[in-house]
C-alpha cells in the first residue's frame, strides 16, 4: 500500500520510520512538509499522490502552551484529522488517527473504555476530542482512532530525558505522586499501528503498555535503570509530591489508565508487554 504518515519529526512518526514494513510504501512527511491544518495542502498532495491509507501521527501537544496558543492547538488538532479525513473520503483512503487520554477528566477509579464519556479539561484534550469527532463525523467509511497516553522514546524530548538530565543535575526531585497512568514506549505504539493498519481496524480503541504508575513510580524506574545501564551516576532522592504543589497552566487528569482489550480482540493480539521492560528496552538506546 501507499501509505501517507504525517508528523516525521516526532517521536511516534520515528519510531513508525524506522519500523516500517518493507512491503508498503511509505511517505513520512513533517509539518513544512505536509500542514495538515490547511485543506488545499492536503487536497493538492492527495490530487498527485495516489493514497492508500494515512497514519496521523501530527499533533500539537504542548499541553501547557496549548492554553494561551489555543488557535494553532485547534489548526492541528481539530482541523488537521478534519482535512485528512476528508480527502481520504474524497481518495477512498484508511485514517488511522493518534489520539489522547487527555479527552477524559480524569475521575474514573477503573481502567478508561474507548466509548467513556469524553470530558476533557484543557485545550489540549478539548482540540483532540474536535479532531476526533471530526473523524467520526466525516463522510469516511474506514477509520479507526487509538487513543494513547504517556508516550516516550529514545527521540526527541519527554519525560525519560528530561527525568535523566534532571537527575544527572540536581541532587533530589520532587515527581508527582497521585497521577496515575501508563508509560507507552512509542516503538510498541509504532508495531500497533502497523498492525493496525494491515487489519484494517475500525471504531475507536485504546493502546499504552502494560501496568500502571504514577509519575513518580515512572521516574523512580528510570533512576534504577538509568544506574544500571551507566545513564546516571547519583543515586539521588526522589519524593512523591501532590499535583496541587506542582500547578501547571493546564489541568491534568489524576487517572488515565486505558483499557486495551478492544484493540486486543480486534487485531487478535496478545504481545501487551509491561511498561517497566519496554522501559528498560527503550534506555538500553541510549547507552
Amino acid at each position: 500500500m501507499n501509505i501517507l504518515v504525517t508528523g516525521a519529526g516526532g517521536q511516534l512518526a520515528w519510531e513508525l520510520e524506522r519500523s516500517a514494513p518493507p512491503h508498503h510504501t511509505c511517505h513520512f512527511l513533517s509539518r513544512s512538509q505536509l500542514d495538515i491544518s490547511h485543506a488545499d495542502r492536503v487536497n493538492a498532495f492527495f490530487l498527485t499522490h495516489k493514497i492508500d491509507v494515512v497514519i496521523n501521527a501530527a499533533a500539537y501537544t504542548a499541553v501547557d502552551k496549548a492554553e494561551s496558543d489555543t488557535d494553532k492547538a485547534y489548526a492541528v488538532n481539530h482541523f488537521g484529522p478534519l482535512n485528512l479525513a476528508n480527502a481520504c473520503a474524497a481518495h477512498h483512503a484508511y485514517l488511522l488517527h493518534i489520539s489522547t487520554d487527555f479527552v477524559f477528566d480524569g475521575q474514573a477509579y477503573t481502567a478508561y473504555q474507548p466509548d467513556h464519556v469524553r470530558k476533557p479539561l484543557g485545550i489540549y484534550g478539548k482540540s483532540k476530542l474536535q479532531g476526533e469527532m471530526a473523524i467520526e463525523q466525516s463522510p469516511l467509511k474506514e477509520w479507526a482512532i487509538i487513543r494513547t497516553a504517556w508516550v516516550y522514546s529514545s527521540h526527541g524530548n519527554n519525560f525519560v530525558k528530561t527525568m535523566l538530565r534532571l537527575m544527572s543535575e540536581k541532587p533530589s526531585l520532587g515527581i508527582v505522586g497521585d497521577q496515575i497512568g501508563t508509560p507507552t514506549w512509542a516503538a510498541g505504539l509504532a508495531n500497533m499501528c502497523w498492525k493496525s493498519v494491515d487489519a484494517k481496524l475500525s471504531g475507536v480503541h485504546h493502546w499504552s503498555d502494560a501496568g500502571v504508575a504514577s509519575w513518580y513510580d515512572f521516574a523512580v524506574a528510570i533512576k534504577k535503570t538509568g544506574l544500571r545501564l551507566g545513564l546516571l551516576s547519583n543515586d539521588i532522592a526522589i519524593s512523591p509530591i501532590a499535583a496541587s504543589q506542582y500547578p501547571t497552566p493546564a489541568a491534568r487528569p489524576h487517572f488515565s489508565v486505558l483499557n486495551k482489550d478492544s484493540l486486543v480482540d480486534s487485531i487478535d493480539d496478545t504481545s501487551v508487554v509491561h511498561w517497566q521492560e519496554q522501559l528498560e528496552s527503550m534506555m538500553s538506546e541510549l547507552v
